[in-house]
């Protein structure tokens, strides 16, 4: 055996370096102009940054994006003279300036954004529709797992044995601690799991857990309710795991998954006192389309539909 992979980390770093080696050669990134323009992969990052906050700071942008903020300054002066941004001084800062994209900058923008998209297409399309979803979880469970900017380790992945039991459990404690919801509540879940268990369709639908530390703290499931539509359930984080933006995650990953494998549009349903998921929707784009009163699960409590289109943002 090669003496330089003789214990498990060695093995390990073998394995992420080859992984980093197939991915920049299968995706083009070494090459001079990224996705044939005449953009490096930096630039094209930094454009992709602006494009999505508008107005944003030398200083915030080196942030994001691990940048040395020299190399930056390089590049922000040949994007100025090639009229690709704008500086506008901030006014209660004479010293500090926020950067935009011209429309020359969002044109060239809208140019690698549309060739990305066709090539991540590409890619999807050589691939049986039932391992696309495989795909894209994987890759964000490798997101999650090196994402070192989150307060505590977490990562969201698929839906392993026991997890369905883990899903009524937690729904029916959580709500009958804090909403005082009965076991009538309890039942419709374990009804929910247990069709999703028996007879999902893995090409269109899915569930995923929230994990942090070893430990389930989260669950989210996509099922087809026609075939332009996808329904959001049980979305669930556990209280010692709130504030750390995994509902959100939750909700975006199921959304990413949903457009994944061709639905039009999401909807879901849920009740009014649920505050926090209520705020999780409308921060993702969701809007409520109905209400109506009913007495379920030991209360009186007023439904809500929500739904999002699942275009491109």
């Amino acid at each position: 055996m090669d003496g330089s992979l003789d214990t498990p980390l060695d093995r390990q770093i073998a394995a992420v370096r080859r992984f980093t080696r197939f991915y920049t050669r299968h995706l083009g990134v070494l090459r001079e102009g990224l996705l044939d323009s005449p953009f490096a992969l930096t630039e094209a990052r930094v454009l992709y940054e602006l494009a999505q906050a508008p107005e944003l700071g030398a200083a915030e942008l080196a942030r994001r994006l691990a940048l040395d903020a020299g190399y930056l300054s390089r590049i922000l002066r040949r994007f100025e003279t090639d009229g690709l941004i704008a500086r506008d001084p901030v006014p209660e800062d004479g010293r500090r300036a926020t950067l935009r994209l011209t429309e020359a900058g969002r044109e060239a923008f809208a140019g690698l954004d549309a060739a990305s998209r066709a090539q991540v297409r590409r890619l999807l399309a050589a691939l049986p529709a039932s391992a696309r979803p495989r795909l894209v979880a994987a890759m964000r469970t490798i997101e999650a797992l090196l994402d070192t900017d989150a307060p505590a380790p977490w990562l969201i992945r698929p839906l392993g044995p026991g997890d369905g039991g883990w899903v009524v459990e937690s729904h029916g404690r959580l709500y009958a601690q804090e909403y005082g919801w009965n076991a009538e509540f309890e039942a419709l879940v374990a009804e929910i799991v247990a069709a999703f268990l028996r007879a999902h369709d893995p090409a269109c639908e899915g569930g995923w857990i929230a994990e942090r530390d070893g430990a389930p703290v989260g669950s989210v499931f996509v099922v087809r309710q026609d075939a332009r539509t996808a329904k959001l359930r049980l979305l669930l984080v556990e209280p010692e795991a709130r504030g750390l933006g995994i509902g959100r995650r939750l909700v975006e990953h199921a959304m990413g998954f949903a457009r994944g494998v061709g639905y039009a549009r999401m909807t879901l349903w849920t009740n009014d006192v649920l505050v926090a998921a209520r705020h999780i929707y409308e921060s993702a784009g969701f809007v409520c389309t109905a209400r109506e009163p009913h007495t379920s699960f030991g209360k009186d409590l007023v439904s809500e539909t929500w739904e999002r289109d699942l275009t491109p943002d």
